[in-house]
């Protein structure tokens, strides 16, 4: 691929990226919380129940970095600690009433934004769209993970 293509690929992807970083940042503003509790919020939300461990997985973060995270979520009553009583090593995270709520504010948010952006974008494409974004994300985490 010549240089030309290659930074204008990067410079898609980073229009791309500032887009949609300054749509995530207003969505979670609208809900009093930050990015990385966003994140957080809707993965422990869509699997009810998580470990810190599965999160910070799912993630890609570090532990310890994530747990100041959800201390952070814990105090402001978004997120439940639930120790296993078979195992106190094991704490599985859920979200409260409060960050059920908060969840379901931002999906709905999300939900009629992409709609929106969606509806933008030819019916025809829908599938092809879905495809590239699916392949890029594939190749990134690759090379993440190569890289690391």
């Amino acid at each position: 691929m010549k240089s030309t293509e290659i930074r204008h690929f990067r410079d898609l992807i980073r229009r791309l990226q500032r887009s949609i970083g300054w749509q995530a940042k207003s969505d979670a503003d609208c809900c009093g919380i930050t990015i990385a509790q966003c994140h957080a919020l809707l993965e422990i939300g869509k699997k009810e129940k998580l470990s810190l461990t599965d999160l910070a997985e799912v993630l890609e973060l570090d532990p310890s970095t994530l747990s100041r995270t959800i201390e952070t979520m814990v105090a402001g009553g978004l997120v439940n600690r639930n120790v296993n009583p078979d195992d106190r090593r094991y704490v599985a995270l859920s979200l409260s009433a409060k960050g059920r709520a908060t969840f379901d504010r931002i999906n709905q948010t999300y939900d009629h934004y992409y709609q929106t952006v969606f509806a933008r974008i030819p019916a025809d494409k829908h599938d092809q769209l879905m495809e590239s974004i699916n392949l890029l994300t594939r190749a990134v985490v690759e090379t993440e993970r190569i890289s690391n």
